[in-house]
């Protein structure tokens, strides 16, 4: 579309904001329906298929940075999460006392070019917490709302997985799982003896093919760079791009949504927006109004979205928007394999995650904190690049020669070379991803004090982790320092104590961020109805993870997309029913 009009004749209708996982399951599902659709990215245009884009396969020497990251690109240069947690010109704020990090995505299809990929369904206990420990609130949905779609998303996008039987871990529609690497191996001797399960992992990879739009795995280990191939799920090769091809989708780049319009009535009629390359204000106008920018920016939109009709911000006179705020937790520890010192080099690469995890084991009732977490394994012979390599220090204490006596190889120049080549390929590692409490006093507000470069106030974040996360921590470093001694590994590093909250990653850190526009029953509690539609306004929808009452111990991307399918099927429902 072109910028050169600060407003179009066309009337879509529907405007979606933003490009991940639920901007483009709603693409897709809304403009197959026959629907006129607008789609806003405040990033740029983005396929790994053209050269131009493709970091896959581009070895580490290629960068000027040997594969660093860089404030645009924090996990490395050839990362393929463009954003960040500090993007120049779009600052945040935060209260006293709070260390949330807000992560933003810049580019086409989000933060699904770069995620792990991790693939879960919630369980049917994970929508009912409160009535099985009494903290935070149910659902006001349950597993069986959202079975049928959770099936459809698993056949349209493909997971690979096993079935394994278990309650709170549905099985789902799996691809052939893979067989653990060598490490992955290691891990599973360590937890058989710790009495930890470990089951295949469940990710958004084609361990086979299941149509003829996308290639299947070559196993190459870099999904964090996007597939070429488009073997693995990202939004944009996957959802948007299709859409665009089979119907009427306008895709606007370096959109950034300012708030939405509405009417006398209090109704959405389009947004507003500023084009970031040549900074004028647009408006665009639509029937209906889809949220799914992320939950914050979400959140950010609709309390910046003031009129007459909407005092607080758009579907926000309950004061609920930004409310109940909460990332999951994380923590990790790692340690080297002895027995892998001097391994044998071959290609192990596999798919860019983990082949084996762990789902949550345990029963609450018996433990000092509520709540669950799963465990991520990761170690072996990625490729190296900028970092690759231990302190010379930790070598000479785990290098000996036939003496016991340190490494005699010296710590600088070629005798370096030689023993991080000799400790390359024997890490394990391991990370916890688990369930906070959501909590009325973690939210996001706006920051009336502070604008960013395009003139929109900025958000102002209050974050502090309970008793309940720091206690989980604990339980997560204990069973890390188990596993990890069950299975031969020297631990590396001191254990984190209480004073850092066991190793606890900030708020933020995880990228799970979730619950700003939570759905429920009651309009006075909370934002959305049961199928994502604002109570304030009938014409509002929110796809991102925003309407989580919860987030369970599982990772938001499949639940999103799910909800995306069951909302975009409600609103195609209404429209035909004239209700919107």
């Amino acid at each position: 579309m072109s910028f050169e009009i600060k407003s179009t004749g066309e009337v879509y209708d529907v405007i979606i904001v933003g490009s991940g996982a639920g901007g483009g399951m709603a693409s897709k599902i809304l403009s197959e329906a026959g629907l006129a659709v607008a789609v806003l990215e405040a990033g740029r245009d983005f396929d790994p298929a053209k050269e131009e884009d493709r970091t896959q396969l581009r070895p580490p020497w290629e960068s000027p940075r040997r594969g660093a990251g860089t404030r645009i690109r924090p996990f490395g240069d050839f990362d393929q999460a463009i954003g960040g947690w500090d993007i120049e010109g779009e600052p945040y704020t935060r209260g006293e006392g709070t260390s949330f990090d807000w992560f933003r995505s810049r580019m086409v299809g989000g933060r699904t070019n770069h995620w792990g990929r991790i693939s879960l369904r919630f369980g049917p206990n994970d929508f009912k917490r409160k009535s099985i420990d009494g903290m935070g609130d149910d659902w006001p949905i349950g597993y069986e709302d959202l079975k049928s779609y959770y099936d459809k998303v698993d056949k349209l996008i493909g997971v690979f997985g096993s079935k394994e039987g278990i309650y709170n871990e549905p099985d789902g529609f799996f691809l052939p799982p893979l067989k653990p690497r060598l490490h992955e191996l290691y891990a599973m001797k360590g937890a058989k003896k710790a009495n930890v399960p470990i089951i295949p992992s469940r990710l958004s990879m084609l361990t086979r093919p299941i149509n003829n739009e996308r290639g299947v795995c070559f196993f190459c280990n870099q999904c964090n760079r996007a597939c070429q191939a488009y073997a693995d799920f990202s939004s944009g090769t996957v959802l948007i791009k299709p859409a665009m091809a089979k119907g009427k989708v306008d895709l606007y780049t370096h959109a950034m949504v300012r708030a939405v319009t509405t009417d006398d009535s209090g109704n959405a009629t389009g947004v507003s927006y500023i084009n970031t390359v040549d900074m004028k204000e647009y408006k665009l106008r639509s029937r209906v109004v889809v949220l799914g920018a992320s939950a914050c920016e979400s959140a950010r939109i609709m309390m910046n979205s003031k009129s007459k009709s909407h005092p607080n911000g758009v579907g926000n006179s309950s004061g609920m928007v930004g409310r109940y705020l909460h990332d999951s937790t994380g923590a990790d520890r790692m340690g080297i394999l002895p027995d892998l010192v001097d391994r044998d080099r071959y290609n192990e690469d596999g798919v860019g995650g983990m082949h084996v995890y762990t789902p949550w084991w345990l029963d609450n009732k018996n433990l000092d904190f509520a709540r669950g977490y799963h465990i991520e394994y990761w170690g072996g012979m990625a490729m190296p690049s900028y970092g690759t390599g231990f302190a010379m220090d930790t070598m000479r204490k785990y290098l000996k020669d036939e003496f016991g006596n340190p490494s005699p190889n010296g710590g600088y120049g070629e005798g370096l070379k030689k023993d991080i080549k000799r400790l390359y390929g024997t890490t394990l590692g391991m990370s916890g991803r688990g369930e906070s409490i959501p909590q009325y006093s973690n939210y996001c507000e706006i920051d009336n004090n502070v604008v960013d470069k395009y003139g929109i106030p900025v958000l102002k974040f209050h974050y502090k982790w309970t008793d309940q996360e720091i206690k989980q921590a604990k339980h997560m470093q204990d069973t890390f320092e188990e596993i990890l001694t069950d299975a031969g590994a020297i631990l590396l590093g001191n254990k984190p104590g209480p004073d850092t909250m066991y190793g606890l990653a900030a708020p933020g850190r995880i990228i799970h961020e979730v619950g700003t526009t939570r759905m429920g029953n009651n309009p006075n509690t909370s934002v959305l109805n049961s199928n994502c539609q604002a109570h304030d306004c009938k014409n509002l929808f929110v796809v991102d993870a925003g309407p989580f009452v919860s987030q369970a111990d599982k990772n938001p991307t499949w639940t999103i997309m799910a909800l995306a399918w069951r909302t975009s099927d409600y609103i195609v429902s209404e429209l035909k029913k004239k209700n919107i």
